[in-house]
């Protein structure tokens, strides 16, 4: 604890964003460049009762050339941007980002002019009409009338294929604009490897140790995705979007080579094992909006995708003593024909003061999956969801309560089996805010939430893992249940500005895996367990230690966890967080960043995401963005996870090659002028589900 705590004292002073870049500039008049010194403010953050709202600084924005980069420029606390990878995460959780109250990706918001970004809502404790996010990072952009930009960059490593490059262009003419763009992500034959230690402790009480050595592998994961949008805007009238994209993962697969020593004197086993889910998946959304008198808007979103693609897994087992003698040869192909579709359409009331939100949902996933390796056989399953909400807010001079209740109905059926399940789950949610003043507040915000049984996890296909591991569905498995509690104090003091607070969470019957030996077979299948809970305390300070040069930004979390299933109960404590530092002068941004990645305790496994280090530097001259880079300059890249199962006790580490140098080159070219534009308030996401082919 000692090391990560000095490591976090380090960081919080010692990292920020990677290509360094970001914040808001007036758009009414074309940007000028004045690169003798480089001046990036820290945007004040203004507390609102259900938000905290960012305002781009002028300087900052100058110095981004995508909107990705502007929202690693605003520095939040929480929030932990990787340009290089692409990614935004908050205390280790996924963050639901939005355009204009859209749901939106990530190549969506790389897209995006950082001129024509006028704010950012940073939101914590999401509503209900948010579903089950953890966290919310609405983007609110304004539309040009006329002219159009160009957008691109190139961002190669210099030792490996591995790269980000990516074109935008928009056209405005009037109310309406539109916009084709594509990106290419390169990740070919990087060096992989996969440290594993294994002790299976069987019926009887007998035991066996796999150890295995590394003999190393590769990582392939080149992607493609392009996209064309059309919308129309009349402010405080009407909104109309039309959005087509085109995701295909063109390789996908991870191989690792190894040896295997056996604890009972058995010859060293040679272990071949590869996996991936390449597919392509084309996507339609609509979405129309409309002001009405009286300060009520009418707002209907609708979408739909398509997946043809596959899930395999080939595991082999030879002696190494008999050379070409086969042990194990296991190999699952799975082809998915899955469609999703989903429609929601929002009430939306304003009063001096107060605020109605109703609404309803409906989303259903139609999934069919063929076996190669069963002969070709067919499966089919059955999704669909329905969701109705409403939600209160009002203001009582310094306090604001915000209170709804949400009900979803879920139901999915396997077609050959006539098996399924369905269920009616509540979904309450209240906030009580208290604002001393514009830069002191507290709030105590109570959530809910529910999580269907996916594809993979209701499949009763058996899926052979190895020589004696399967993985079997549960067709029995309800919606579960999802509840948090936070309290949470935001601050802004001179050169200091943050939040610190407490979560509690429970999940009572959460969806997790559980393994037992069926005759020989060791199984791995899904239960509804006895429950999750847990409780964090947090840290998320934003600090100018030299202001207009030295910026610093970081969270640190401490959580405590408890979990409970088929004949166990397991305790977890943990330490994670990122820190971000940026320093800037004379046309230069360097930044550092940091993160370590939360150790997450599920059934009877604990897993871990990225901990990664990041050095960028960066110049800026006119329209034009020159930055190197180093990824993993420090220790290695780990991902990995560890079972505390009575039967199957393992510890996984998969390492990557990821000590990178790159360089990034990009360049904005842009004509027209802005003018304010109309919010998008709901969307509705219709994605499709996946199989899962076996893997350990």
């Amino acid at each position: 604890m000692k090391t990560l705590l000095g490591i976090i004292a380090a960081t919080v002073a010692f990292s920020t964003s990677l290509s360094a870049t970001a914040e808001e500039m007036s758009t009414d008049s074309i940007p000028s460049y004045n690169l003798d010194e480089i001046v990036i403010q820290a945007p004040k953050v203004i507390r609102k009762p259900d938000m905290d709202v960012y305002h781009p600084s002028e300087s900052a924005v100058e110095h981004s050339r995508n909107g990705l980069q502007l929202i690693n420029n605003l520095m939040i606390p929480t929030l932990s941007v990787n340009d290089p990878l692409g990614s935004i995460k908050a205390a280790g959780e996924s963050v639901q980002i939005r355009i204009n109250g859209r749901e939106a990706t990530i190549d969506q918001v790389r897209s995006l002019l950082p001129e024509s970004i006028k704010r950012v809502e940073w939101i914590d404790n999401p509503g209900l009409r948010y579903g089950g996010a953890n966290y919310v990072l609405n983007i609110i952009v304004a539309n040009p009338d006329a002219g159009g930009s160009l957008m691109t960059m190139a961002q190669p490593a210099l030792n490996v294929a591995f790269g980000f490059y990516m074109a935008d262009l928009k056209l405005n003419v009037g109310k309406s604009q539109w916009e084709v763009g594509g990106n290419f992500k390169l990740t070919n034959k990087i060096k992989a490897h996969r440290q594993y230690s294994e002790t299976f402790t069987y019926a009887d009480g007998s035991t066996l140790t796999r150890d295995e050595t590394p003999l190393g592998g590769s990582m392939d994961n080149t992607q493609s995705r392009a996209w064309a949008s059309y919308s129309y805007i009349k402010p405080d009238t009407t909104v109309f979007v039309a959005e087509f994209m085109l995701q295909q993962s063109i390789t996908d697969k991870f191989l690792y080579n190894g040896r295997l020593s056996l604890s009972d004197g058995s010859d060293d086993i040679l272990l071949t094992e590869s996996h991936g889910t390449p597919g392509t998946t084309p996507t339609l959304s609509l979405y129309w909006q409309q002001e009405f008198a009286r300060r009520q808007t009418l707002a209907v979103s609708l979408n739909g995708s398509y997946t043809a693609g596959s899930s395999y897994s080939d595991y082999i087992e030879q002696s190494s003593g008999i050379p070409g003698l086969l042990l194990t040869n296991i190999h699952t192909d799975i082809h998915d024909r899955n469609q999703a579709y989903a429609v929601e359409a929002d009430y939306i009331k304003n009063w001096s003061g107060s605020r109605l939100t109703a609404g309803v949902s409906y989303s259903t996933n139609r999934n069919r999956s063929s076996y190669d390796n069963l002969a070709g056989a067919v499966f089919h399953q059955r999704q669909d969801k329905f969701y109705l909400f409403a939600e209160y807010f009002r203001r009582f001079g310094k306090w604001t309560a915000t209170a709804g209740m949400g009900v979803q109905y879920t139901d999915f059926l396997f077609r050959e089996t006539n098996q399924g399940n369905h269920s009616w789950s509540p979904r309450p949610q209240a906030t009580i805010t208290y604002s001393l003043n514009s830069n002191h507040n507290f709030r105590l915000n109570f959530t809910s939430w529910q999580s269907t049984p996916s594809l993979a996890e209701t499949n009763i296909v058996p899926q052979q893992i190895d020589g004696f591991q399967w993985r079997v569905g549960n067709q029995n498995l309800k919606t579960a249940d999802s509840y948090m509690l936070t309290f949470r104090y935001g601050f802004n003091l001179p050169r200091v500005s943050g939040s610190f607070g407490i979560r509690a969470f429970t999940s009572p019957n959460a969806i997790t895996p559980v393994i037992y030996w069926d005759s020989d077979r060791l199984i791995s299948g899904y239960e509804n367990s006895q429950g999750l809970q847990n409780i964090s305390f947090f840290l998320a300070p934003q600090i100018e230690i030299i202001p207009d040069w030295l910026i610093a930004s970081g969270y640190i979390q401490f959580r405590r966890e408890r979990m409970r299933g088929s004949g166990y109960k397991l305790f977890n404590s943990d330490w994670s967080g990122n820190a971000e530092i940026k320093l800037s002068h004379w046309g230069f941004v360097l930044s550092a960043q940091y993160n370590r990645a939360e150790r997450d305790l599920w059934g009877e496994k604990i897993s871990w995401g990225e901990d990664i280090n990041i050095i960028d530097l960066s110049y800026y001259w006119k329209t034009w963005q020159f930055g190197a880079g180093v990824i993993m300059p420090f220790g290695n890249y780990d991902q990995g996870s560890k079972s505390l199962s009575k039967y199957n006790r393992n510890e996984q580490h998969m390492r990557i090659s990821m000590r990178m140098p790159y360089i990034c080159i990009a360049y904005n070219l842009q004509w027209g002028r802005q003018k304010r534009g109309a919010v998008k308030l709901v969307d509705i996401d219709a994605s499709t589900d996946r199989s899962t082919a076996g893997g350990r």
